[in-house]
């Protein structure tokens, strides 16, 4: 059984350069720490409760089942700040069948990130009678 204390998300992009200027400027994330010179250098931002690390160099894109979901308080203000940003919207906010507004987006590399939204009446957020 694991005893896991911490965890990280991956990613060896294409350009590494053009990743980190996409989840850095374009997404804004805070960047956690940073690790190593050059254009490989590691960057670990922080992603909620969790982290992402870009770092290193790959031949080929992420692996096409690869997607990231990241909780905003606001979709609708999101998909505004992404749009200025020009981040690459694959569809703008939508509530869904399940309750939650969901957004898509795509990093350089292809990688989809599901922008969620979690209404204040969804079953995530309250529960009747507790």
């Amino acid at each position: 059984m694991l005893d896991v204390l911490s965890s990280r998300i991956l990613l060896r992009p294409t350009d590494p350069e053009r990743t980190r200027e996409f989840y850095g400027r374009t997404l804004g994330l805070a960047v956690h720490r940073e690790f190593g010179t050059g254009p490989e250098r590691g960057t670990v931002y922080f992603l909620g409760g969790g982290y992402l690390e870009v770092s290193g160099r790959s031949d080929s894109p992420p692996a096409p089942g690869l997607q990231l979901w990241l909780q905003v308080r606001d979709a609708e203000a999101a998909h505004r700040g992404l749009r200025e940003a020009g981040a690459d919207v694959l569809r703008e906010p939508v509530r869904e069948p399940w309750g939650l507004i969901e957004m898509w987006i795509a990093d350089p590399d292809g990688v989809r990130i599901c922008v969620v939204e979690v209404p204040a009446d969804h079953p995530m957020r309250y529960r009747p009678g507790i």
